[in-house]
């Protein structure tokens, strides 16, 4: 009874936090540091509502705090939104995409590339991509075959 009690007070706070940061805008900024040791717990719990919810917040964090200098908190909260996009229910697959749409807009294009990238070029994935890889010979590059470390 307690535990279901202290899950509906935690919903309900992050409820609240999402409206917040939704219409404060930049005067997200004063609170971004403060929000990071809250956001991380529930991005990491194992309710779906907590992960979906904390996605949201981030969402609207990282936008209002675009350009403002909060890089770092920023990156720290990709990295803990960034493993929940494996997620199957589709309420927190959207909150997951637009919070990290968002992450785009705070972090810019090229750290959201190199986060792909990374899981695309997985040491474990490495034979399956082989035959999509693009012919470049025919413009001149020359390509060495890949070592396999074991």
């Amino acid at each position: 009874m307690i535990r279901l009690y202290r899950t509906a007070v935690r919903t309900g706070c992050l409820k609240a936090l999402t409206y917040i940061f939704e219409y404060i805008g930049p005067q997200s900024v004063f609170y971004c540091d403060s929000v990071l040791s809250l956001l991380g717990d529930a991005l990491t719990d194992r309710d779906v509502v907590h992960r979906q919810t904390a996605s949201t917040i981030v969402k609207h964090l990282a936008l209002g705090v675009a350009g403002m200098g909060c890089e770092d908190s920023m990156l720290h909260l990709m990295n803990l939104v960034w493993p929940n996009c494996f997620e199957t229910s589709p309420h927190v697959v959207s909150a997951v995409m637009s919070a990290l749409e968002a992450m785009q807009v705070a972090l810019g294009p090229g750290v959201l590339l190199s986060y792909l990238l990374q899981g695309l070029f997985h040491p474990a994935r490495k034979d399956a991509l082989v035959p999509f890889y693009p012919a470049l010979g025919e413009l001149g590059f020359n390509r060495q075959p890949l070592e396999v470390f074991i």
